[in-house]
C-alpha cells in the first residue's frame, strides 16, 4: 500500500501526461495566471455562438452568502463506463458532486463526514463555516485523477473523480472550523492558507507532503490570506499570497498588508522567503485596503514576475528574485488608480483575480477585473466605456531600457462587479457577481421605507446582503481590445458571492447562490 501510494506521488511530481484541455486547479495552474493555454476550440470568431448548454440543480446547502465554487475538469477520465470528461464541483456544506460534462448529468454525490461538534447554520459572511477551499486535482495515472480537498473539519480528502471513492484515509491537515482557500499543488505538497480568523484560527499558510504525510505551517503575523485563487507557486517552489489587514512592523516580525513568500525547507518546513510591503501599507491598514487578492506569478523573458494589488485598486509589480529589492517596499512599477478614487473598502477595489496570459506576437497581458467605478486617473487607448459599476481593465508589460512598465490598453463595458477572468485562445472570459457587496447601512430619508436611518454602521451579514443581491453575467471579451463579443444576458437566474469561473474545452462553467451549475458553449 505504502509503495503505490509513493509511486502515485512520483507521478504528480512528474505532472503526469499534461492534457492541454485540463482544468485542474483554480486559476488553471500553479500561478494562477488563469491563460488556458492549450484551448483551441474557444476563438474569437465563434464565441459569439456561445449558448447554454445545460444548467444543473444540485443539492448543496448554502451557508451565509456562499454556495458552489468554480468546477476543475479532466477531458479524459476513466470510468465504469469508459473515458469520459467529468467535472468536480466543491459546495460550501461540505459536498462534492461528480458530474458527467458532456450531459450535464450528476454521476455521484459524496458529503464529507465532519469531527466537528457545532455544525449550525451560520449568518456570517466572513465565517461561513464548511467547505471554503476550492479543491485542486491531480492526474496519478493515465486516465486517473484524484480530488484533494479540505473538509471543515481541517482533514485532507483524496478522492478519485471517476467514483468519489476515497483513494487514502482522510488525514489532518489543519485544526478545525479555519477558512482555508483555494488548494494548490507542486512537487507532492498541498498548500492553502487561512483568514478571517475563523474558528479562533491564526491566520497562516500551510503545507500537506502527500509523501510524509506531514503538515507545517508559517504564521506571518499579519491579517487574513485571504486571495480568491489562495497561494501562488513560482517555478522554483516559492508560496506566495497577499496578508490583509494587520500592521506592517517587519522589525517586530509583523507582516500585514503585504506579499508574503515561504518555501518548504530541508525538514520539508515551511520558513519565510521573502517579502513586500507597500510603501503606504499602514495607511491601507488603517483604511482597511487591505491585500486581498492572489499575487499572479509569471515569467516573461527571463524575469520572474510577480504582480499584486489590493482594495486600493492600484497594481504593483514585483520581481519574484527580490520582492520590492533592498528595503522590501519598491516596486518595478506601481500603477496609477485604475478604480475606487473613494478608497471605499466596501464595493470597490479589486476583489477576485488578476489574470496574466501572452498573445500570439509574444506581447505580455495583464487582466484586472474591479468593482465600481473606474478611476478618473485611469486612461487607456481603447475605452469600451468607462465602467460605473465594475469592469475589466487590461494593461501590458512593456520593457523600455532597464526598466518596466504596466501600460493600460484597453476598458470593458461596465459589469456589475466584475470578478475573475479566465483567459482562452485570445477571449478574455469575466463575470458580473451581481452580489450585494455593501457592508455598511445606507442613509434613508424620512419618508423612504424602514427612514430616518443615518446609515455608515457595519452590516456585512447575508440578511441584508442576500435580499439585495441581482444576478450574475458572464461575458467574453476581445483579449486585444476589450470588445464585448458575447454575454449571457438575462439567463444566469441568481448571483454568487467568493465563487469563480472555469473554461475549458469550448465551454465556460459558473454557479450561482442558488445552487444552480451553469454551461455555456460553442460546438465542437
Amino acid at each position: 500500500m505504502r509503495i503505490r501510494h509513493v509511486l502515485a506521488v512520483l507521478l504528480i511530481c512528474a505532472g503526469g501526461s499534461g492534457v492541454a484541455s485540463d482544468f485542474l486547479t483554480e486559476g488553471v495552474d500553479i500561478g494562477r495566471t488563469g491563460w488556458v493555454k492549450d484551448e483551441t476550440i474557444f476563438t474569437t470568431a465563434n464565441v459569439a455562438s456561445s449558448k447554454l448548454l445545460w444548467k444543473l440543480k444540485l443539492e448543496s446547502t448554502p451557508r451565509a452568502m456562499h454556495n458552489l465554487f468554480a468546477p476543475l475538469i479532466a477531458e479524459k477520465v476513466n470510468t465504469a463506463r469508459g473515458v469520459r470528461e467529468l467535472g468536480v464541483v466543491a459546495g460550501v456544506s461540505d459536498d462534492l458532486f461528480g458530474i458527467d460534462i458532456a450531459t450535464g448529468t450528476q454521476i455521484w454525490h459524496r458529503h464529507l463526514d465532519n469531527l466537528m461538534e457545532n455544525l449550525r447554520p451560520s449568518t456570517d459572511t466572513l465565517c461561513p463555516g464548511g467547505q471554503t477551499g476550492v479543491p485542486t486535482l491531480a492526474q496519478t495515472a493515465p486516465g486517473k485523477y484524484t480530488i484533494y480537498a479540505v473538509s471543515w473539519d481541517g482533514r485532507l480528502r483524496q478522492i478519485n473523480l471517476a467514483d468519489g471513492e476515497d483513494v487514502a484515509p482522510p488525514d489532518k491537515f489543519m485544526p478545525g472550523g479555519g477558512k482555508p482557500y483555494a488548494l494548490n499543488l507542486h512537487d507532492g505538497v498541498i498548500y492553502t492558507a487561512t483568514a478571517q480568523g475563523c474558528g479562533g484560527l491564526t491566520n497562516a499558510f500551510y503545507a500537506y507532503d502527500l509523501a510524509s504525510r506531514k503538515a507545517t505551517a508559517f504564521i506571518p503575523a499579519g491579517g487574513g490570506l485571504w486571495g480568491r485563487r489562495g497561494a501562488s507557486i513560482g517555478t522554483d517552489g516559492t508560496v506566495y499570497l497577499g496578508t490583509g489587514d494587520g500592521m506592517f512592523d517587519p522589525s517586530n516580525r509583523r507582516l500585514g498588508n503585504g506579499i508574503v513568500g515561504v518555501k518548504l525547507d530541508e525538514h520539508k518546513q515551511l520558513q519565510l522567503a521573502d517579502f513586500f510591503g507597500a510603501p503606504n501599507a499602514n495607511w491601507l491598514w488603517r483604511r482597511d485596503l487591505d491585500v486581498n487578492t492572489t499575487p499572479v506569478a509569471f515569467d516573461y523573458r527571463g524575469r520572474n514576475f510577480l504582480v499584486g494589488t489590493s482594495k486600493e485598486c492600484r497594481l504593483w509589480l514585483l520581481d519574484r528574485d527580490g520582492l520590492g529589492g533592498e528595503d522590501h517596499r519598491t516596486t518595478l512599477n506601481t500603477t496609477p488608480l485604475i478604480c475606487n478614487d473613494a478608497q471605499a473598502f466596501d464595493g470597490r477595489g479589486v476583489w477576485g483575480a488578476l489574470s496574466a496570459w501572452q498573445d500570439p506576437s509574444g506581447a505580455q497581458w495583464l487582466v484586472v477585473p474591479f468593482w465600481g467605478p473606474v478611476s478618473k486617473q485611469f486612461k487607456a487607448p481603447i475605452e469600451q466605456a468607462r465602467p460605473a459599476a465594475g469592469g475589466v481593465a487590461a494593461l501590458k508589460l512593456v520593457q523600455r531600457g532597464d526598466t518596466w512598465q504596466l501600460v493600460p490598453a484597453w476598458l470593458s463595458r461596465d459589469m456589475d462587479l466584475a470578478e475573475e477572468a479566465v483567459i482562452a485562445n485570445g477571449v478574455v472570459f469575466a463575470y458580473a457577481a451581481g452580489e450585494d457587496a455593501t457592508q455598511v447601512l445606507p442613509d434613508k430619508a424620512w419618508n423612504e421605507p424602514g427612514g430616518a436611518q443615518y446609515g455608515g454602521g457595519l452590516s456585512s451579514g447575508p440578511v441584508r446582503r442576500i435580499a439585495g443581491s441581482r444576478r450574475a453575467v458572464l461575458y467574453a471579451l476581445d483579449g486585444q481590445t476589450g470588445k464585448e463579443l458575447w454575454s449571457s444576458g438575462t439567463q444566469i437566474e441568481s448571483w454568487n458571492h467568493f465563487s469563480g469561473l472555469t473554461v475549458a474545452n469550448g465551454r465556460a462553467y459558473l454557479g450561482t447562490f442558488d445552487g444552480m451549475l451553469y454551461c455555456f458553449g460553442v460546438a465542437k
